[in-house]
Order: structure tokens, then C-alpha cells, then sequence
């Protein structure tokens, strides 16, 4: 209105035409454009609108800079004008306006004479300024500018600066006198508005600890501010601490803690009574808060009185009282605790002290306050994403409780706020805020540990991690109880499930997921949808986290009616096994459990739950949104079943022993998920197969921990995938439509479990085979990766790896996806190469060289060539290529090598190999390349030794040894340089002097490393090297005797040292392929023994009989320790 008496006092009819005719040609288009907009007059017909609209338009798409001719007087007149022209009921066209003064205020630069240090804002926001409301104002104006406009520029960063200093000075400053409360609540969310706008719009990085402090005290501050019954003072600063950093609390009596702390469950303090209020959903926060909850008279020093009763197991309190119909005194703004001493009382007419007027204004004042609460939780949130997850949690414990709160600054928390503010909406946001913390906190609390009860003279932080851990979880269960809002019960079980995921269960003391796992039950039956879709993710946490956990395989098992009884259940009963294929009718498990045995066999209640959800109608009607629907005519709102079928697939992946006993139930399910329409429950089918079938595989590896009459037997699971592949997985395969849900149906595709696959009958072998080969010309980037995947695994397979011609479709497929853009692509195609090649290998190792002659020599030189160039790829595709390499040159045949278009071939592949051992790439694939150098030297029929290329070859992996800093690497080094069987493979005698003192140094430096994770890998490093050691003694000839004699006389007891402690130890867990006994380790020395005594040494030589001396010694002294009698076999002079 403001605006419009100023435009309504100016001339109306006056164009202002003499100023625009000084303005310089490059200011034309401003100038004709505001002409016309200032020749318009105030009309509501749509056309006028209409060319308002454009006229804005255009004055933004303008091409505004500095020296563009626009003087300041024009600019105003331009938007006096517009805010006389927008009536205030058009809200696109008063949004338009606002966003013309937001470009022309940022693009004109006007900014100095607003924001500068005598700037017009600066003034009028300063601490002197004398009218609180010119003030507020002002504060508005500056978080205003601080707004982002999409396709703009943002405030530049001098003045993002000047800005956050001044928010951050209001919210440090008191209240004036002169200023009303509300007035100073709406400074405050001013201030706060700003700050939020500046982190999210300006992403402003607090880099400064005192910044970041500053603002974390201000924000905590006004998290409570005018929350009842608690006033506290906070520091101008946080600084980051594991520990607390400070405590005002008034010291307790002694016996007043121990009575209360030997009597936790005998108090029996009366809960006030708390009236319903029905509030309409959406209703406006002010609405919200009339008639707000005050706080009841604090006890003692003003201390929030949330510790007592905190050592009840929240599990034990009885669902019959958790507010789960959502009726009556559910729809109340706020709820106290039951366990808490201190209750939450209405104000009513009847108890209240003030009058009408004066209660209107409490409201009023309840309604501004919670909103600071709510800004400053917000601008908390902003903050969080700002800031590094490390930065973030050296502030745990300002904001996160360790202990029962008691009330100091230090204490109070964002569980006090969910726990105890009366609005639903502040108990939300401190609720997101809280899970923006977990949200990727595992590795912070994967150091919490829980230890015995005696007292110790300082907590250690792992210890106070595992406090912060258990009181979050009391916290939370305690405002799971109370919570009567149905979004704030939602955010509590979102929060719930964060802190799940993260916590480190395996580390921490039994019940906590007990707890939470009988207190969420019930909500799975809960009217409000959005609900149960988090209690189902919340019990997906559980059965995710640290899978398989003792504590949840029992709960799994537990009877499926414990605690999930509810009258008003919008979810379907729970029917019996394979009842939800026939129409449901009759009483339910949950029914007939308790009455009858066979209701007590369900192997896990959750599958059956899950199945129920997926598949059957729904009983009864649902309220909100899926009122109206005819009871049993509908299922579940996707979203349940979503979450239904993903928490079947977290089962399948953690507990699949318990979920094998549903296979083929489960197999039907997936087809009718599968055969459905909705592209998202299909997909989820699919996913839900392959973890399955990665299940299924899992249970026949050699390594599984199920016995072999604990696995499902393979005819069973050739009935499961005969089903799949009847039913509707090939229609998902060629559906083209959805790219997304064929990568998935590959994958699931993918894993078939081999014994299965070769029992399957020939028509379904072939199916799998063809659209396999099939989709492998797909233009989609993420079919195409995924069918290169499932082909290298199809290639492992015992009963194609031996088929010439799948294997060369495979492989002829695999180079074609090798030269895709996608390095995704890439990358599954390596892999699959890779795989590819073992199979060579594999094959090679069989009786029938038939395999060998009818492989394609120009395929083998295709795929060599192929894996040149993928060796020079990105580091994802590098690793796999080096390991085809390896596994070729070791696969070529005499046939082959001798024929000249191989030679070069062969050069280009070992130079490749050398390149990536001695380059500073990924550690995983120098060692790959490695490995493959250690199977190139496999093939006998390689030049090793006589071909210009040994040096190279042998010098890279001698430097890897002594040099690389990952000890991974060097023991494959080591392994690899002990693979040769024959001395002239070696090279010459200077060759062979290298590789040996290259792995004396080794040993000798085998502990050097600055990296301390290096350090568990010492003692394989060790082995490896005292390996190849020994491996080379047993094949020196005599001219190499002299240079290894040398290097004993210098660094023998080194050597002779760590030989013993590799004849004594046993196997260390390597995988080089090291002999795994002392007797074999035994073995290895006397046969170098033995071989140095057949060496014909020139007379008058020592090199020999030294070295045979010190291998004596080390035996003599091995089997003097081991402590045995009796001459030793084989110590003879030769």
C-alpha cells in the first residue's frame, strides 16, 4: 500500500521524457520499455495483464551491465510504477515483480549504496537503529537479497560476507527494550531466513572454526527459544569436541540421585491430564498453536525432567496404548511422554489466569516463537549439508544427548525438542535435522563400543559414542509412544531406521534392536500409509545391518501374531503358506496361531508378512487417500508394496537360510510382480530374483559355511528358475520400453546357479543364451553393460566353457561392448574378458586338448589386440584388460607363437604388462598386472630368458618389490618372480644377481612403509620373499654362487632370521599360492639343500659350501627348536 500512495502523489500523466533523452544509446532498450510501462494505467482486463506480463519479460531477458546508461531516478520511477500496476491478488505478477527488482538491484550494481559500509540497509539493520519495526524491515530486505533467482547470478561473495556477519550480529544481540516480543520473533526468522538463503543459494563454506561456531551457538540457542520451561544461556561459540565442553548444572545431592537412581521404576508421579484439540490437516502453524501446551512448574534448578523413568524398556510398555488409529486424542498438536515427570498442560479458559484478549495473544506469541524454532532448525539443516561429515560430528555432542538430559545448555538437545516441544511441526524438523546427522554417520560410530560397568576414571570416546547411541534410541522410542501427529510419527521411524543403518550393533551390547523391533510392529498396521511404509523400512534397516545378526534371527523367528494385533488394520491379515493364491477367506494365521500349533511353524513371520502385502487385496478400506475403495478390490498403495518387496530382498541377501524355506512361493511371487504393469513393481521383482538366485549360489561355493543338507537341493532350484523362465522374465528381457528394468531382469539372469543351469531343459539353456547374445546390441548403455556382464559370467560356466562356439559368440560380443563411449560398458566388458580367459586357462588344464585346436587363432589376436588398447583405458577397465593379457599369452599354444604375425603381437602385449607394473596406477591394477606378468611366465613356450623383453620384464618387478609403497603389490611381485621353473628362464648370471639381491633388499625393508594399514601385510610379504629366496637357491648354477655367497657374508642373519620364522610359522591367509605347512616350507629348504650339493663347483670354490652351510644351520636350528632327538636326514657333505 506504501507503494501505491507514493505512485498515486506522483504526476500522472508526465512521461518523464527529458531525463531518457540524456541516456546514452546503449540504455535504448530500457528506456523504450519503461516508456511504455509507465504510459500503462491500473486495468484487471486480461489483456492488460497479458501485456504487463510481457512487458516484465522483457525488462528481465534486458541486458543489464555496468555503464549501461540506467540511472538510478529511472530505476525507482520503473518500480514505483510496476507496483502500481500489479493489483496485490495477481500472485504471478507480483512474483514477476519481485523478481525484476531482485535482477535489476543484482545486474545494475546497485548493491554498494545498499549493502556497502554507509549502505542504505546497513544502516537501518545497525544495533543503533531506533524504530525496531525500520529495523525488521530492513533485516527482511537484506534476507530478500540474499535470495537465489534461477538463471542469475548470486550475491557476489564480499557481500554474501557482509550479509552473514550482520544476521549473525542480530541473532548474537539481546532483545532491545523498546522491541515487542513479536517483533523481535520476526527479526529473528529474518536473520535466520537470511543466513539459510546465503548456504543454500550462495553455497557459503564456513571454513573458519569460530564462524562455524558462532553460528552453531546462535542456532542451538534458538532451537528453544520459548519453548516452556526451559531458558538457557549458551556461549558465543561451540568449539568441537568429543567431549562435554562445559556444564551449568547445579550440583545434585548425593542421596537425591541414588534414591532416584536404586528406584528407576517406582515413580509413580500422575500424568497431567492433557485435553484433544482437533486441528484440520494443513492448517496454518498459528492455528496450530492456539491454545498451546505450557510447561508445567520446572523442578529444581530448571531442569527438563526427561531422565526419569529412562531405564524402562520401552518394548515392555504394552502396544495396547501406542496412538496407532490416529483418532481422538491423536490428532492433538502435542503429547507429553508417559515416562516423563514433567507434563505438557493446556491452557483452558477455565485454568488459564488471563482473559480472552490476553490468551489470543499468548497463542500468538506461542505460534511467532515456534516459528524461530522452526527457522533455526532449518537453517541447522542448510548448515549440516554445508560442511564436511568430519567437521560436523567434532560438534556430536552440542546436539546429541549421551545421557538422560538434565537440563544444561550442554544437555539439552534435538531430542529434547522431539521429545518436548509442543508443536508437531518443530518435533519434525528437529527430526529431519537429527537424521541429516546419521545420514552416512557409520564410520563416525563404527568406533562405539560397550564395556563393562565399572567405574573408570575417564570415559573413553568409544564408550561415549555407545552412550549417545542408546539414549538416541530410548529417546526416540519414548517419542515414538508419545507422538500422536501421523508426519511426526513418520519422521521418528525415518529417523529410527538412519540411526539403524548406521550404528555398529555387532560392537554394542544385546536388546537395542529388540527393542526397536517389538516397538514397531504395530505401526505396520497403522491407518496412515506413509507410516507403515517406514516401519517396513525400518525393518529393513534391522535385517540390513550387520547381516546376519544372532539378535535378529531370533526375532525373525519369533511367532508372527507377538505385537502386531490391531482392530483397525489397513494391511492384510496374515494368510497361510501359499493361501494368497486361492481367495482369502476364512480366519487369518494371526487367528489361528493362537489356538493352533501349525500357526507356531512359520519359519519367519516378516516373509509371510511381506508376501501378504505384495499379493493380496486389502481387507479393509484405508483412510485418506484410499478411502472409498471397495474392501478387497484393491491392493496395498504401491509405495507399501515397494517397500514389502524390498525388505524380501534385504531378507533374501542377510537371512537367506530362513528365506530359502519360501523359494518357490517366493518364485510365484516375483512372476506375478513381474507380469504386473507398473514398471517399478516389475523392477523390484527382478531385484528380488537376482538376490535369490545370488543366494542360492552363495550356498555351493566352496567357502559357504551351509552344509550340504542345509542347501536347497539343485533339482528344486531347476523347478524355481524353469518357472522364471516360463513366465514372464523373458517378456522383461525384451522390453525395450524400460532399459531399466532389462538391466535388471540380466542381472537376475546372471544368476543362475551353474549346477541348476546345466540341468535346465535345452530349449530354456538356449533362451537364456540367444537373448543374451541378443541384447548385447543394445543402443541402451545400461542393457549393454549388464548383458556383457551376465556373458562373463556365462562363460564360467562348466557346461559352456568347453562349447568352442558359445565361447567365441561370448567373446566376440565382449570386444564389440570393449569399444563402447560408455566406460561402464567398458569396464563390464573387461571384466567379462577376463573372465573369459580364465575359462581359456581352465580349459587348457583338461585331458582333451580339442578345445585348444578348434579356438580360433585370429580370435586370440583379436583379443589380444583388444586388451592393448584396453590396457591404455580408465583404471575400471585397466585392471581386468592386464588380466586378460596374462591369461592369453599364458594360453597360447607352440602353434601359435611360432607363426610371425603373433611375434609382434606378443612384444606389444608384454611391454603393456611392463607399463602398467611400473606406473603410478590404481594399486588393484599394477596388482593385476602382476599377477598376469606371473602368468605369462607359466607358458613354456614363451622365449623367458633368450628374448629381449626378460630384462624389461624381470627389472619392472624387482623394482615393484623394493619400492611399491602398497605391500599387496609387492607381494605379488615376489610371487611372480618366483614362478619361472627352470634356471635358463632367468637370463643371464648379471639377471639373475639382480632378482636375488633385489629380494634380499626386499626382506630387509619389508617393515618400511609410512602407511600403518601396510603393517598387516608384513608377514605374508615376508613368506612370499623367504619363498622365492629359497625357490631361487634351488635353481642356481655354480657361476651364480659366488654373488649369492656375497650377500649372505652382509646380510645372512637377516636372511637366515626371517627363513626361520617362515619355516615355523603356518599358512598367514595369503593368496599367492605360498606353501601353506612347515612340512612343505621344510620341503622347499632341503630340496635347495639337496640341490646345491649336486652342483659341480670348480675346485678350490667356497661359495657352495657356504651356502650349504647356512641352509644347514637354519635347518639344524628349525628342528633343534621344534625339539626333537636324533641325527638329521640329509645334513650329509655331498
Amino acid at each position: 500500500m506504501a507503494a501505491v500512495q507514493v505512485v498515486g502523489s506522483l504526476p500522472s500523466g508526465q512521461p518523464r521524457e527529458a531525463p531518457r533523452q540524456a541516456i546514452p544509446e546503449r540504455g535504448n532498450g530500457f528506456r523504450l520499455l519503461s516508456a511504455r510501462l509507465c504510459a500503462l494505467r491500473p486495468d484487471d482486463s486480461s489483456s492488460a495483464r497479458t501485456e504487463i506480463h510481457l512487458l516484465f519479460d522483457q525488462l528481465i531477458s534486458e541486458n543489464y551491465s555496468e555503464g549501461s546508461g540506467v540511472a538510478p531516478e529511472d530505476v525507482s520511477a520503473l518500480l514505483v510504477q510496476a507496483c502500481r500496476l500489479v493489483p496485490l491478488n495477481q500472485n504471478h505478477l507480483v512474483s514477476k515483480v519481485s523478481q525484476l527488482i531482485h535482477h535489476l538491484l543484482n545486474r545494475l550494481q546497485y548493491l554498494p549504496e545498499l549493502l556497502g559500509k554507509t549502505g542504505l540497509l546497513m544502516k537501518l539493520s545497525d544495533l543503533a537503529q531506533s524504530d525496531p519495526e525500520v529495523r525488521r524491515a530492513a533485516v527482511h530486505c537484506m534476507a530478500n537479497l540474499c535470495l537465489s533467482v534461477p538463471g542469475q547470478p548470486y550475491l557476489e561473495e564480499p557481500y554474501q560476507n557482509v550479509c552473514f556477519q550482520a544476521f549473525l550480529t542480530i541473532l548474537q544481540s539481546p532483545k532491545s527494550s523498546d522491541m515487542d516480543d513479536i517483533t523481535f520473533c520476526m527479526l529473528l526468522q529474518n536473520a535466520l531466513k537470511g543466513i539459510q538463503s546465503l548456504l543454500n543459494g550462495g553455497r557459503m563454506k564456513l571454513t573458519q572454526t569460530d564462524e562455524l561456531g558462532a553460528l552453531l551457538a546462535v542456532l542451538k540457542k534458538f532451537m528453544f527459544h520459548g519453548l516452556p520451561g526451559l531458558n538457557i544461556e549458551m556461549p558465543t561459540v561451540l568449539y568441537p569436541t568429543p567431549l562435554p565442553q562445559y556444564d551449568g548444572r547445579t550440583p545434585i545431592e548425593p542421596q537425591q540421585s541414588e534414591s532416584s537412581a536404586s528406584r528407576p521404576t517406582l515413580n509413580k508421579k500422575k500424568k497431567s491430564k492433557v485435553k484433544p484439540k482437533k486441528i484440520q490437516q494443513g492448517e496454518e502453524e498459528e492455528k496450530e498453536s492456539s491454545g498451546e501446551i505450557e510447561a508445567a512448574p520446572v523442578t529444581g534448578t530448571g531442569r527438563v525432567n526427561l531422565h526419569e523413568g529412562n531405564t524402562c524398556c520401552p518394548s515392555s510398555l504394552g502396544v495396547q496404548s501406542l496412538p496407532l488409529d490416529g483418532s481422538g486424542a491423536a490428532e492433538k498438536d502435542g503429547v507429553s511422554s508417559p515416562f516423563s515427570s514433567s507434563s505438557w498442560k493446556r491452557v483452558s479458559s477455565s485454568e488459564s489466569d488471563f482473559s480472552d484478549a490476553e490468551g489470543g495473544m499468548q497463542s500468538k506469541m506461542r505460534s511467532y516463537q515456534a516459528k524461530v524454532r522452526q527457522g533455526a532448525l532449518v537453517c541447522f539443516l542448510s548448515t549440516i549439508k554445508s560442511i564436511e561429515k568430519k567437521v560436523l560430528y567434532g560438534y556430536w555432542s552440542a546436539f546429541i544427548p549421551d545421557t538422560p538430559e538434565l537440563g544444561s545448555p550442554q544437555s539439552v538437545s534435538l531430542m529434547t525438542l522431539t521429545l518436548k516441544d509442543p508443536s508437531p511441526k518443530t518435533r519434525a524438523c528437529a527430526l529431519q535435522v537429527l537424521s541429516a546427522i546419521l545420514e552416512g554417520s557409520k564410520q563416525f560410530l563404527s568406533v562405539a563400543e560397550d564395556t563393562s560397568d565399572h567405574r573408570r576414571a575417564f570415559t573413553p570416546f568409544s564408550v561415549m559414542i555407545a552412550c549417545s547411541i542408546r539414549e538416541l534410541h530410548r529417546c526416540l522410542l519414548l517419542a515414538l509412544v508419545a507422538e500422536s501427529s501421523s508426519q511426526t510419527v513418520t519422521q521418528i521411524i525415518k529417523c529410527l531406521a538412519n540411526l539403524v543403518s548406521n550404528a555398529p550393533y555387532d560392537r554394542l551390547k544385546l536388546s537395542l534392536l529388540t527393542k526397536v523391533w517389538n516397538q514397531i510392529k504395530p505401526y505396520i498396521r497403522h491407518k496412515d500409509v506413509n507410516v507403515r511404509v517406514s516401519s517396513l523400512t525400518l525393518l529393513g534397516a534391522i535385517v540390513s545391518t550387520h547381516a546376519p545378526l544372532p539378535e535378529v534371527q531370533l526375532l525373525l523367528q519369533q511367532p508372527c501374531s507377538s505385537g502386531l494385533s490391531n482392530s483397525n488394520s489397513a494391511t492384510p491379515h496374515l494368510s497361510p503358506p501359499d493361501g494368497w493364491k486361492k481367495a482369502p477367506a476364512g480366519p487369518s494365521l494371526e487367528e489361528t496361531s493362537v489356538s493352533s500349533p501349525k500357526g507356531s511353524s512359520e519359519p519367519c513371520w516378516l516373509i509371510r508378512l511381506c508376501i501378504s502385502i505384495v499379493v493380496l487385496p486389502k481387507e479393509d478400506s484405508c483412510s485418506g487417500s484410499d478411502a472409498g475403495s471397495a474392501a478387497g478390490s484393491t491392493y496395498e498403495p504401491s509405495p507399501m508394496r515397494l517397500e514389502a518387496l524390498q525388505v524380501l530382498t534385504l531378507l533374501a541377501r542377510g537371512y537367506f537360510s530362513m528365506t530359502q524355506a519360501y523359494l518357490m512361493e517366493l518364485g510365484e511371487v516375483i512372476c506375478k510382480c513381474m507380469g504386473e504393469a507398473d514398471p517399478s513393481i516389475q523392477l523390484h521383482g527382478a531385484k528380488l530374483l537376482e538376490e535369490l538366485g545370488t543366494g542360492l549360489i552363495q550356498q555351493y561355493k566352496p567357502d559357504s559355511t551351509a552344509a550340504p543338507d542345509q542347501r536347497a537341493p539343485v533339482f528344486l532350484v531347476v523347478m524355481f528358475w524353469t518357472m522364471m523362465l516360463n513366465g514372464p522374465l523373458p517378456r522383461a528381457l525384451q522390453n525395450s520400453e524400460h532399459p531399466t528394468l532389462q538391466a535388471s531382469a540380466c542381472d537376475a539372469l546372471s544368476s543362475i546357479l551353474p549346477e541348476a543351469f546345466s540341468n535346465l531343459p535345452n530349449d530354456r539353456q538356449m533362451l537364456c543364451i540367444t537373448v543374451l547374445l541378443g541384447l548385447n546390441d543394445s543402443k541402451n548403455r545400461l542393457v549393454k553393460a549388464a548383458t556383457s556382464r551376465a556373458l562373463g559370467v556365462y562363460v564360467l560356466f562348466p557346461c559352456l566353457r568347453q562349447d568352442v562356439i558359445f565361447v567365441a559368440d561370448a567373446a566376440n560380443a565382449i570386444l564389440m561392448s570393449l569399444e563402447d563411449k560408455s566406460l561402464n560398458v567398458r569396464a563390464k566388458a573387461a571384466w567379462s574378458l577376463g573372465n573369459l580367459t580364465d575359462t581359456l586357462i581352465v580349459n587348457m588344464e583338461t585331458p582333451d586338448p580339442s578345445f585348444q585346436e578348434e579356438f580360433s587363432g585370429l580370435l586370440l589376436l583379436k583379443m589380444l589386440r583388444s586388451a592393448i588398447e584396453a590396457s591404455k583405458d580408465k583404471d575400471k577397465v585397466k585392471s581386468n584388460a592386464v588380466r586378460a593379457l596374462g591369461n592369453l599369452l599364458h594360453f597360447l599354444q607352440p602353434s601359435h607363437i611360432e607363426k610371425p604375425t603373433f611375434a609382434e603381437i606378443i612384444e606389444e602385449s608384454i611391454q603393456a604388462l611392463i607399463s602398467t607394473v611400473l606406473t603410478e596406477a590404481a594399486m588393484k591394477v599394477r596388482w593385476n598386472a602382476c599377477y598376469a606378468m606371473g602368468n605369462v611366465f607359466k607358458n613354456p613356450a614363451l622365449p623367458l630368458g633368450t628374448a629381449p623383453w626378460t630384462s624389461q620384464a624381470y627389472n619392472a618387478l624387482t623394482s615393484v618389490v623394493t619400492s611399491c609403497k602398497n605391500f599387496k603389490v609387492r607381494i605379488r611381485s615376489a610371487a611372480a618372480l618366483s614362478v619361472p621353473g627352470k634356471r635358463e628362464q632367468y637370463g643371464s648370471v648379471d639377471q639373475y644377481a639382480r632378482i636375488w639381491n633385489a629380494l634380499v633388499t626386499a626382506l630387509q625393508k619389508s617393515e618400511d612403509t609410512i602407511d600403518f594399514l601396510e603393517f598387516k601385510y608384513c608377514v605374508s610379504l615376508r613368506t612370499q620373499i623367504c619363498q622365492a629366496l629359497i625357490h631361487l637357491l634351488s635353481l642356481a648354477s655354480a657361476s651364480d654362487l659366488p654373488c649369492m655367497k656375497e650377500t649372505l657374508e652382509l646380510s645372512g642373519n637377516m636372511v637366515q632370521s626371517y627363513i626361520l620364522q617362515f619355516l615355523k610359522s603356518g599358512a598367514e591367509g595369503d593368496d599367492t599360492g605360498a606353501p601353506h605347512s612347515p612340512q612343505e616350507r621344510d620341503q622347499m629348504v632341503r630340496m635347495a639343500l639337496k640341490h646345491m650339493g649336486s652342483i659341480q663347483a670348480p675346485t678350490g670354490d667356497t661359495a657352495r659350501r657356504a651356502i650349504m652351510g647356512f641352509l644347514e644351520e637354519i635347518l639344524a636350528v628349525c628342528f633343534d627348536s621344534s625339539g626333537s632327538q636324533g641325527a638329521l636326514p640329509g645334513l650329509t657333505n655331498q
